[in-house]
């Protein structure tokens, strides 16, 4: 399992290269259920910020796949 300080580096990477190539789903930011605690004082530990990773490589893939040049 990775670090929070690995993960927290891939999710500032891969945020900044939504926010620089992808402006349109930087709404979507902070929409994603990943963002919004159920509990009144949510954890901040690997497992959480994996799943935030995970919903973030998920939002950009689809994203991708469905505006691709080379759609069929």
């Amino acid at each position: 399992m990775e670090s929070e300080t690995e993960l927290n580096t891939k999710i500032m990477n891969i945020t900044m290269l939504i926010q620089e190539k992808y402006p349109e789903l930087v709404p979507y930011l902070l929409e994603m259920p990943a963002t919004i605690p159920i509990e009144k004082t949510p954890r901040i530990n690997s497992d959480n910020l994996q799943k935030y990773y995970n919903s973030l490589s998920e939002l950009l893939s689809k994203y991708i796949l469905e505006h691709s040049e080379f759609k069929s």
